[in-house]
């Protein structure tokens, strides 16, 4: 506080300095002060700011020719008005006149002069040093205004330490919301910070993610731009070009056709211009003198419905504008005391009253010269801003009304202190022609905005409420049918930087903006979620999904059905062998005693058709959804039967060559067979071994049903783990050493007498054994699937198959269609053939 009372000691100086320059024959207009019980002040521009470089610090003279601004005259007859209504009332501060002092603040030292003025203590014209400033008593109560951020700013931090109640009906910048730097300021105008979320709410609702920025110098304009990039960023918005309308900026300087230039080369449709009026309208005239047309303008709520912007020559060839203006509210009977004003305004500008004396920039001399058909019109946008100052009046109004123990009739009389009447101001909530007068915390209205088209008929200009947006919550409502675009057909345009990928393909950014991207399609097995386009994201493990998907499908649960036409083919083939077996189980056994019978291994044969069988039956398992029963003997069951097969099948080959070869050249080897059972023993044993075999590859690689994901990605094969497991390797090369030593058998025994000859029915057996487990291990080489259980049940029945055609078959031919060579007699012709001719040799 007491660096705030250093820093005004140094001001008295400049009021003792603008007291001096004004106070010898110091002119005013009537309507500028009234007085009263209490007085309000208030801060208008009246007059435009005098743009030119100074040689020495001096207030600015607001009163210059050409320099009259319309829009600040008429809130300065809102405030007029307002006063003389509250006057007039009986409701409100019945016993009590209120009265005003008004200034033209064109400039920022006309403004901090005005504030200075304000603070002067009553019956005095400058201001006193105390130690404690809440009960410091000046000429004033509150002040209304000023129009702009910059002037608002300054006048706030001035008035700050004093706890003097601030309301300004224009200044929207969200700095001015923080109370530690700004105590005592209030606004009837929404925050910037609602009006920046309205504008990317605005953009969002067309697509627009491809703009440029333009903001004005000064904190409305650049805090606006720095707001609207912070927000509209994490909205997915890029920002391809910004740039700051420089505060002297003329609209055919090099710094304004740089910008333009930039602006075209930019190449978006959308532009938002957060700008005060007079630099939107220094930036639109370089705009029309560029030719830069065919755009989409998105205006701030200060020059949204500005005639000052409309009247800009060759604007209306520029392109679409659509705004954000506060909501339109009328301040009934201004219009008319406006009139009644002009009317009674006769004659020039009166001197200072002797005695006292007037401010410097509280004269209008254009003011005098106005009749009821030359006075400026009261428009859209002013009469807007015009309701926010008859807002801010009657704020005050009713918190003096509390302040003062108001009752219907009276109001007790006694000093306001800036500090007492401030409590009571965020305390007001009244109606006001229907509308809702509070404020919350930071000294902020309840208000909303509306949504704006220009619109051109001809030479003449308008514009259409096209929507409206609220504030708690903030929510969007625009008709879109209402907007007449600038393109053809009446097509709402666009304004991106890459046009949306298709579906399923997602965005790989291309430089510094995110909006910039190429689009690649999502990889097979990943799909693209819509709340992250730059993301595919992988499948469930259940779940696939195609090149370039946006959702992902269930995989399909696949095996070896039994009704499968593969399947069928294969079931009945396999039945077919089984019924064979059988039949020739049941021939055998009725010639069991036959020559035939005996030569091929006598009892043997029931253990090898047995064993054939079995091969057989594991077939069975193949077929069907696999259970662990049916993966745990399918494979193993098979290479059992298979092995017993090759065993049993060795034993004739072997003992025929013993007996016709080695019986009588190795008789004590011969001898040690017969005697010992050497034919059982050798398949015992053999039998043994690959059951230990098969026992360790379930104990050690257990065949169990499993999912294999991997193959194919829109399947799931439902499979048996054993399939080349080391195992079935471990197997199979036991199966394969007994199909050498089998064939070297039956090739030892080539020579013996052809009922006894195996050899080439045995090459047969075993040739197809070889191809079919060969061609086997080839297709599961290049070939995983639902069908290779199919691939291995066709080797096992072919395999099978060759066995039985190649040992049996030719047997039951024999028994069946040539018993006449089923005889001892033709057995004995033909080992008397083999003596002879061995004989012989």
């Amino acid at each position: 506080m007491f660096s705030w009372a250093a820093s005004l000691v140094s001001l008295q100086l400049p009021i003792v300095y603008c007291w001096a320059f004004s106070c010898y024959k110091t002119e005013s207009s009537p309507g500028f002060s009234l007085p009263g019980d209490y007085l309000l002040a208030g801060l208008f521009a009246l007059h435009a700011d005098c743009l030119q470089v100074r040689h020495r610090p001096q207030v600015t003279r607001c009163d210059r020719p050409g320099s009259f601004n319309g829009h600040g005259y008429h809130l300065f007859q809102a405030m007029r008005f307002s006063i003389e209504e509250i006057n007039n009332s009986t409701a409100l501060l019945p016993n009590i006149s209120l009265g005003y002092e008004l200034y033209d603040v064109c400039s920022e030292s006309a403004n901090v002069y005005a504030t200075l003025r304000v603070l002067a203590q009553q019956g005095t014209d400058h201001i006193e040093m105390q130690r404690d400033l809440h009960n410091y008593s000046s000429k004033v109560v509150a002040l209304i205004g000023p129009d702009n951020t910059d002037h608002a700013v300054t006048t706030a931090a001035l008035l700050g330490p004093f706890l003097m109640p601030l309301i300004s009906y224009e200044a929207s910048s969200v700095m001015l919301s923080e109370k530690r730097q700004f105590p005592s300021f209030l606004r009837t105008i929404p925050s910037d910070k609602y009006q920046v979320e309205v504008m990317v709410l605005l953009l969002r609702s067309f697509g627009w993610v491809w703009i440029s920025l333009i903001g004005s110098y000064g904190d409305y304009g650049q805090l606006g731009v720095q707001m609207l990039e912070e927000l509209a960023t994490p909205q997915g918005i890029c920002i391809a070009f910004k740039d700051i309308v420089p505060f002297s900026a003329q609209a055919d300087d090099l710094r304004m056709q740089q910008m333009m230039r930039h602006l075209a080369q930019a190449r978006t449709t959308v532009i938002v211009v957060f700008s005060n009026r007079h630099l939107a309208g220094v930036f639109f005239r370089s705009v029309v003198l560029a030719n830069l047309t065919g755009k989409v303008w998105i205006a701030s709520e200060d020059w949204a419905i500005s005639t000052y912007i409309t009247n800009v020559p060759g604007i209306q060839g520029i392109g679409t504008v659509l705004g954000v203006a506060i909501r339109q509210r009328l301040v009934p009977g201004l219009k008319e005391f406006e009139e009644s004003y002009v009317r009674a305004l006769k004659g020039g500008p009166r001197s200072c009253p002797e005695g006292s004396w007037c401010s410097t920039n509280q004269l209008c001399r254009e003011c005098h010269a106005f009749t009821t058909q030359s006075m400026p019109m009261l428009g859209a946008f002013s009469m807007s801003a015009a309701y926010n100052v008859y807002q801010a009046v009657y704020a005050v109004a009713h918190g003096l009304h509390q302040l003062l123990g108001c009752t219907s009739e009276t109001c007790a009389r006694g000093p306001v202190y800036p500090w007492q009447l401030l409590q009571q101001i965020y305390k007001v909530n009244f109606l006001l022609h229907k509308d809702t007068v509070a404020f919350d915390d930071s000294g902020d209205p309840l208000g909303d905005y509306n949504i704006i088209a220009w619109d051109w008929n001809g030479p003449e200009w308008t514009f259409q409420v096209i929507g409206s947006a609220s504030l708690s919550p903030i929510q969007l409502d625009i008709n879109k049918t209402k907007i007449q675009w600038h393109g053809k057909n009446n097509q709402a345009p666009t304004s991106v930087c890459t046009s949306d990928c298709l579906e399923g393909h997602h965005r790989v950014v291309v430089g510094s903006h995110h909006c910039c991207f190429e689009c690649m399609p999502c990889e097979a097995g990943t799909f693209l979620n819509k709340s992250d386009l730059h993301i595919c994201q992988p499948c469930g493990k259940e779940e696939w999904a195609p090149e370039g998907s946006t959702t992902c499908f269930s995989r399909t649960v696949v095996f070896l059905a039994w009704q499968d036409p593969i399947s069928l083919a294969l079931l009945t083939a396999n039945t077919l062998l089984l019924l064979l077996l059988f039949g020739t189980t049941g021939l055998f056994a009725r010639h069991l005693h036959t020559p035939v019978v005996r030569s091929a291994g006598g009892r043997l044969c029931f253990l090898m058709l047995g064993s054939l069988a079995a091969g057989s039956c594991s077939f069975y398992g193949f077929f069907g959804e696999p259970t662990v029963p049916t993966c745990l003997l399918r494979q193993p069951l098979f290479s059992l039967g298979f092995a017993v097969f090759l065993s049993c099948l060795t034993i004739p080959s072997f003992q025929l060559v013993i007996i016709f070869k080695f019986s009588t050249k190795v008789p004590t080897f011969y001898h040690t067979w017969a005697q010992n059972h050497g034919a059982g023993l050798f398949v015992i044993v053999s039998s043994t071994v690959h059951l230990l075999i098969c026992l360790m590859w379930l104990a050690m690689w257990t065949p169990l049903p499993t999912k294999e994901y991997q193959l194919f990605p829109h399947l799931v094969i439902l499979e048996c783990t054993e399939v080349n497991s080391v195992g079935f390797l471990l197997a199979f090369t036991h199966n394969i050493l007994l199909s050498i030593s089998t064939f070297a058998c039956s090739y030892l025994g080539k020579e013996l007498p052809e009922n006894y000859n195996e050899a080439k029915c045995v090459t047969f057996s075993l040739l197809l054994n070889f191809v079919s487990w060969i061609a086997f291990f080839t297709m599961t080489s290049i070939y995983q699937g639902s069908y290779l259980p199919a691939v291995y049940v066709m080797a096992g029945l072919t395999t099978l198959s060759g066995g039985f055609i190649g040992y049996f078959l030719p047997k039951c031919y024999v028994i069946l269609c040539r018993p006449d060579l089923n005889n001892t007699e033709h057995f004995q012709a033909s080992i008397l053939d083999y003596t002879r001719r061995s004989g012989s040799t």
